[in-house]
């Protein structure tokens, strides 16, 4: 495995270790996954800008704690000289990028080094990560089960130690339901807190863009790297929580099907409590209609961005895109605005609801890990479908545009990675990192 973020970065600055080795052995790394995550390495243009970087440092010039990291870059975001392909076939001849996405920009700025393209699920559309032109991306804790999508490969090249940070994008579940499957951090800031030009759109009144990380103090160095022009990667301070104030959502909406993530949820409680925080719980009623807005939304947007190549090249897309797509071409666009306007009331409802509270804290999925290709499971006798399992927790904080991140909790016997949610209501991206670090476990 890699060094975690900070003990990397002062290798790098010390020059102990150079940005030439160390990017070296991440090519090394993923040229061997084994979990179908890279599409692309970018191994000539890496160690070119590696071999720059301690040039840099072997003048005295240090752009901060990333510079000499390598990092991901999940295959939705634009990396300049390298083709987007979304994981379909509809794009399999995409000419290279022209310029980076903001995103990249800034993490380059910033000193870190982009290695590779990583898997997607086809075009963002589906929260499993094994629907994509490349094949499924795997579970580097189960190689038969699912990684979670759509930032499929950046979750997984994470998990498996190729990489110490990853861009994903995240529309209703796809930074934080891969994070909670793959067992490592996924942070999706508040809506438009990152610019989301130069990724390409599922719903682009949903998209966001977010990062994938080993710890929360690597997750909260890239924050502060992107949030900010100027930023220094300073991460968070130690994590203090006395006094604020925690809802726990008891609506049956909120609950999980699997045990062990109601379990690591009671377990972060606990240790948030331990350390000063204030427990309540909270209902929200207005939960289910508000939750039923978001595939009218998003199948209506996407449809919108797809609909030529569906009528052109229908063949091109993954059999099941292409069936979750058609049906909203006949979708009359009252639906579209009556379900914006719908969001638009319910959201502030729901921020009424919880208005007193810092934070919310709830699993990230009411499943963990299903097999790989298996759209229902049973539960208690029950065929539960898949889908809307791994979307119907995270989806609702898309919807209202507010910050949230998933951190690990206890791994349950099965080995199977659980994943605890904690969403910002008056607090912001650094404050949720500050409870997600007294959240998740020594």
């Amino acid at each position: 495995m890699l060094p975690d973020l900070r003990e990397l970065g002062m290798s790098l600055r010390s020059r102990e270790l150079s940005a030439t080795d160390h990017v070296r052995d991440v090519l090394e790394r993923l040229s061997a996954d084994t979990c179908n995550a890279v599409i692309t390495l970018d191994a000539e243009r890496a160690l070119t800008a590696a071999a720059e970087r301690d040039a840099e440092l072997a003048r005295g010039e240090w752009r901060g704690p990333l510079h000499g990291v390598a990092v991901g870059v999940k295959d939705l975001i634009d990396v300049a000289g390298l083709p987007t392909r979304a994981g379909s076939n509809v794009l399999a001849d995409a000419a290279p990028a022209a310029a980076d996405a903001p995103v990249v920009a800034r993490l380059r700025e910033a000193g870190a080094v982009v290695v590779a393209k990583l898997h997607t699920h086809e075009f963002a559309y589906g929260p499993t990560g094994d629907i994509a032109a490349t094949g499924p991306a795997r579970n580097p804790h189960d190689p038969t089960r699912i990684t979670g999508g759509s930032s499929s490969g950046s979750a997984a090249a994470v998990a498996a130690g190729h990489v110490p940070l990853a861009l994903g994008t995240d529309t209703g579940a796809s930074v934080r339901t891969p994070a909670a499957l793959c067992g490592v951090v996924g942070l999706k800031p508040a809506y438009n807190a990152l610019p989301a030009e130069g990724c390409f759109p599922l719903s682009e009144s949903l998209d966001h863009v977010g990062v994938l990380a080993p710890d929360v103090h690597a997750a909260s160095v890239a924050w502060d790297v992107l949030s900010r022009p100027d930023g220094t990667g300073g991460g968070i301070q130690a994590p203090g929580v006395d006094g604020v104030r925690v809802g726990l959502l008891t609506d049956e909406y909120w609950r999980p099907y699997d045990p062990a993530l109601a379990k690591a949820v009671d377990a972060a409680a606990a240790r948030l409590q331990a350390r000063g925080a204030r427990l309540e719980e909270v209902r929200t009623p207005m939960i289910e209609e508000l939750a039923a807005t978001y595939p009218v939304i998003v199948g209506a947007e996407a449809y919108a961005t797809h609909a030529r190549w569906l009528a052109e090249r229908p063949g091109d897309y993954q059999p099941i895109t292409r069936e979750r797509l058609l049906p909203f071409a006949d979708q009359p666009a009252r639906a579209y605005v009556d379900a914006l306007r719908t969001r638009r009331r319910l959201t502030a409802a729901f921020r009424a609801a919880v208005a007193d509270l810092d934070v919310l804290l709830l699993p990230t999925t009411r499943l963990r890990a299903t097999p790989i290709g298996q759209s229902e499971v049973e539960v208690d006798g029950t065929e539960v479908a898949v889908r809307p399992q791994l979307l119907g927790l995270t989806l609702p904080f898309n919807l209202t545009g507010w910050p949230a991140a998933s951190v690990p909790g206890e791994v349950a016997d099965d080995g199977l990675p659980t994943g605890v949610q904690i969403v910002g209501v008056r607090l912001e991206e650094r404050g949720v990192l500050r409870v997600a670090a007294a959240a998740a476990p020594s």
